[in-house]
């Protein structure tokens, strides 16, 4: 509570510092809803404040890659005092006319409980958009709680034929099991195009969780304490102490985005079936669906950034057997940002299913260098071996953010978001929309 006082307190005075300097430079003009069109007011961006440079048209695309690097600094009762850096670039591959801006994020960080984050994400359009490739790379030596699988009562750690069972499903540490853990994450995807804004693909992806270790397991009889992770392990046939999954996917993609980074309006469309197979290395075969959908609604012309933004996914256990780790929870979606509102990691099943809205406009006068957020998110999740099904349950999240352009070349605004979930709460910052 004392962190989320601070941390707010601290955006309110920086956003009134901006809201106070920008006034001054724009004494004596209309309100945004008279000057916010591109011939009275373009587009500025944090620079511009601070050095009152010439604006230039943010639709004119330039050839030079925008690297925007900021200081990373968080602290969290699972990985103690962070610090570290991190990147959002963009560019546009060949200097070819036509094609889409690229985009990635990058960020290494160091705790006090001595662990390290490492994450590398790219989309990037290439030869007039006939390429897409995707990558999301991660290493991380991670400590994080896992609540067991669903959206439904705690009480969701299924019973292991051997074990002590008279106590197998007793409410240990308020549903919470920590965990510690080191993964390697190498997902790639390369999809060609074909008419219509469409692209087909195939990708390889590799997730290695090892030296795992639930930090309250007691496996003696005497003492027995389960946990959902070495349950779940048990009972499907996985080492509960490391586990591959190594696969290649099938890949859809239909986008129609005006901009990758922050798009005002299109449709984005991406189903990706993967197959995890022992000849590549994986512990078991199992296969997974992912489908997602976004979409954004102007609401004014002479303001873009006045819009709703809607996203949904669904990710799905199709055959076979998946890793407790590698089954899709809130948070862990390629930009790390569904479920706000909620622990990273809180909701995890089997199946899940996640829709989210925002509503987004702008608070600047004229530049529109400051804007704000509304939204809205709910998720439902599986346990099939509790017999908690898909839509069983619902949880739902929502809060309030601010928005800073940090470059209005490519739209990159940098996001302070402050969300809302069922006894939970939780502060975001990081560079590039949450989608």
């Amino acid at each position: 509570m004392v962190k989320s006082v601070f941390i707010l307190f601290f955006l309110l005075v920086s956003l009134g510092f901006v809201i106070v300097s920008e006034s001054q430079v724009t004494t004596g003009q209309a309100s945004i809803d008279t000057l916010s069109s591109a011939a009275n007011c373009p587009q500025k961006d944090i620079l511009d404040l601070l050095f009152r440079k010439k604006v230039i048209d943010p639709e004119i695309h330039t050839p030079k890659a925008s690297v925007i690097i900021l200081p990373l600094i968080g602290l969290s009762p699972s990985t103690g005092f962070q610090i570290g850096g991190g990147a959002s670039f963009s560019w546009q591959m060949r200097r070819k006319p036509g094609t889409k801006l690229s985009a990635g994020v990058g960020s290494l960080m160091v705790t006090s409980e001595k662990q390290l984050i490492f994450q590398l994400k790219t989309n990037m359009y290439m030869n007039r958009n006939h390429w897409f490739a995707q990558t999301d790379w991660r290493v991380y030596i991670y400590r994080a709680p896992t609540y067991g699988l669903g959206t439904g009562p705690v009480e969701n750690i299924p019973l292991v034929p051997g074990d002590p069972s008279e106590i197998a499903n007793a409410i240990r540490f308020d549903g919470k099991y920590p965990m510690q853990f080191k993964w390697i994450k190498f997902h790639n995807i390369l999809s060609r195009a074909i008419p219509g804004h469409l692209f087909l693909g195939l990708g390889y992806h590799l997730d290695y969780h090892f030296d795992i270790v639930d930090m309250e397991l007691v496996t003696d009889s005497a003492n027995y304490t389960p946990t959902p992770h070495y349950a779940y392990s048990r009972l499907h046939g996985f080492d509960n102490t490391s586990y591959l999954a190594s696969g290649i996917s099938f890949n859809f993609v239909y986008d129609t985005r005006d901009n990758l980074i922050n798009a005002y309006k299109g449709i984005y469309v991406n189903v990706n079936y993967r197959y995890n197979s022992s000849w590549l290395g994986s512990s078991q075969n199992g296969s997974q669906l992912w489908t997602e959908f976004r979409t954004y609604v102007g609401l004014s012309k002479r303001a873009p950034r006045h819009l709703l933004a809607f996203w949904a996914y669904g990710s799905f256990l199709v055959s076979g057997k998946i890793p407790y780790l590698d089954l899709m929870s809130c948070g862990f979606d390629q930009m790390n940002s569904s479920g706000r509102g909620y622990e990273q990691g809180r909701w995890r099943g089997e199946d899940v299913v996640y829709g989210e809205m925002e509503y987004r406009f702008p608070i600047s006068r004229c530049s529109g260098i400051v804007g704000g957020v509304l939204f809205a998110n709910v998720i439902t999740a599986s346990n099939h071996d509790m017999d908690i099904p898909l839509f069983g349950y619902f949880k739902p999240g929502a809060g309030f953010g601010v928005r800073i352009m940090l470059s209005k070349r490519d739209r990159t605004n940098l996001l302070i978001d402050f969300g809302l979930g069922q006894q939970s709460d939780g502060i975001y910052i990081q560079a590039q929309e949450i989608f």
